[in-house]
């Protein structure tokens, strides 16, 4: 099954819904936000090599929220943060200033296990010397209190629900395909009771074949449990099929966040414009693609000004002085004075694009 046609099923009103309850239109979130990302700065220490003493700036000044049920998708080149970003959410990395809240409440170690993350690859996250149900009950097992017949019963109950045999939890993980894997993977963050997973690039590993299949499972756990997720990714396409917001960070950086497709189908930042223009397209050949200018910045000495300014093709006066993140139009904030600036920004949302935009876009 390819992901575009069974998005554009759900789309066209569906009677099975998948997507999250408000998908394409922020508006209708009423509730508290499950997720409160406030100022988030993470630095590192380098105090050895030839940068000793100096500070690797990872996230500079991150804000964003997750509603109940939500998904936000987290897009940029490699280096920008996103995985750090997904750290800093779990507590896996210590933050250097900022807040990040849960329901309103700092978020602290007793409330931690509403967060759960479902890493990239199957295979290392997993620990081979043990069998599926330990690996699925791990968390439960650290926590204590239960015995080993309930932790057997509770770890064959979540690998049905992600689409395993009963029969498989006495196995060990090599003895299981990708997305076999990765579904133990599901299974073990679902353990607890989460209310938000982090899905740090979760079906790049696998192959195109099983892709779709784990993309659906999530899409239906995340409808009968109401879940959030926070979807780190480089696959436009699966972001724009998955995800109700879409937040770009560049440097540390969210330049540019709203609706997901309303920021894919009419990019307002110059980099965000740059970013969707380097996907590989069916409609047009590899040497017509958009070159980017230059390569990222290091983050261990931060930009003057637009930290985009030096690569950017619109630059002009203005942009040698600190960006700040702005409403735009709609829903969407921008961090650019060339966009925000002039009093009619409004733009009318455009059609969705062409399903298959790039050769990742065929979902098998």
């Amino acid at each position: 099954m390819r992901l575009g046609a069974a998005a554009g099923r759900h789309r066209a009103g569906s009677p099975r819904r998948l997507l999250a309850p408000y998908r394409g239109d922020a508006s209708r979130v009423t509730e508290p936000p499950l997720l409160s990302v406030e100022d988030l700065e993470v630095r590192y220490r380098v105090t050895s090599g030839w940068f000793g003493g100096a500070d690797v700036h990872a996230v500079n000044g991150v804000s964003f929220s997750v509603a109940e049920g939500e998904t936000i998708g987290i897009v940029g080149e490699s280096g920008c943060g996103k995985t750090t970003l997904g750290q800093a959410i779990l507590g896996l990395t210590d933050i250097s200033a900022g807040a990040i809240k849960l329901r309103g409440t700092e978020r602290d170690r007793a409330r931690r296990t509403q967060l759960q993350i479902i890493f990239q690859d199957p295979q290392s996250s997993l620990d081979p010397r043990l069998p599926v149900w330990r690996l699925i009950t791990e968390p439960l097992h650290i926590r204590g209190g239960y015995t080993r017949k309930q932790l057997i019963e509770r770890a064959t109950e979540l690998a049905v629900s992600v689409g395993l045999r009963p029969e498989h939890v006495d196995r060990y993980p090599h003895e299981f395909s990708g997305g076999q894997r990765q579904r133990i993977a599901i299974a073990r963050a679902l353990a607890v009771e989460p209310a938000l997973l982090v899905l740090d690039e979760p079906t790049s590993a696998l192959d195109v074949s099983v892709q779709a299949q784990i993309v659906n499972l999530l899409l239906s756990l995340q409808a009968e449990r109401r879940l959030s997720y926070v979807l780190i990714s480089h696959d436009v396409s699966l972001v724009r099929h998955v995800a109700d917001r879409v937040a770009v960070m560049y440097l540390g950086q969210i330049v540019e966040e709203g609706p997901t497709l309303d920021v894919l189908d009419a990019p307002r930042h110059p980099y965000t414009r740059t970013l969707l223009e380097a996907v590989p397209s069916f409609d047009r050949p590899l040497n017509s693609i958009a070159p980017r200018a230059g390569e990222l910045p290091s983050n261990r000495t931060l930009p003057t000004g637009c930290f985009f300014r030096e690569r950017c093709p619109s630059v002009t006066t203005g942009c040698e002085l600190p960006q700040v993140l702005v409403p735009a139009d709609g829903l969407r904030t921008v961090r650019c004075h060339l966009v925000t600036r002039t009093g009619d920004t409004t733009l009318p949302r455009s059609a969705p694009g062409p399903v298959f935009s790039s050769p990742n876009d065929a979902i098998a």
